[in-house]
């Protein structure tokens, strides 16, 4: 079985990673973390991906750092008044089996996810499936921010 890991042939089940981990004497997450430089991580403040879509007054920052291996991403978004992070046309951007889940820290936001609309205030945390169209939208006259943290779905073989 290890071989045909090795070779990229087929992807390990947890039990069987479990295994592979005991035999090498790592824990598990050890062994998925392999290819990074050590257990922990810090992402500075001017080195945060940032982007977004001035068009649509959607600013966001990425503050996890992008590694391998990565499997959550948490970001912080600004939604300008009546502004949105994409279309209702736009495809899924998360592969399948993405969870997404958002926080409102400021403001009111509307999360419209596979046709349905969600109104979010102050406070309120949506868990939602990421691989389903969505975005987010703000329907008031006031700036609105919110968390997200999306973690990653299924791995593909």
């Amino acid at each position: 079985m290890l071989s045909q890991v090795e070779r990229g042939e087929t992807s390990p089940t947890l039990t069987v990673a479990a295994r592979i981990a005991a035999g090498l004497d790592l824990r598990l997450s050890q062994l998925l973390r392999l290819d990074e430089g050590g257990s922990v991580t810090i992402v500075r403040k001017p080195q945060r991906q940032r982007g977004g879509n001035a068009r649509r007054g959607h600013r966001f920052e990425v503050l996890t750092a992008g590694q391998p291996g990565q499997r959550a991403e948490l970001s912080c978004h600004t939604l300008a008044p009546h502004s949105a992070t994409g279309a209702a046309d736009d495809p899924p951007m998360h592969e399948p089996g993405s969870r997404e889940t958002a926080v409102v820290e400021r403001g009111s936001i509307e999360l419209v996810c596979d046709g349905q609309r969600y109104l979010l205030h102050d406070g309120d945390c949506v868990t939602f499936d990421a691989d389903l169209p969505h975005h987010f939208e703000n329907p008031t006259d006031d700036d609105a921010a919110f968390l997200a943290v999306v973690s990653a779905g299924l791995r593909r073989s």
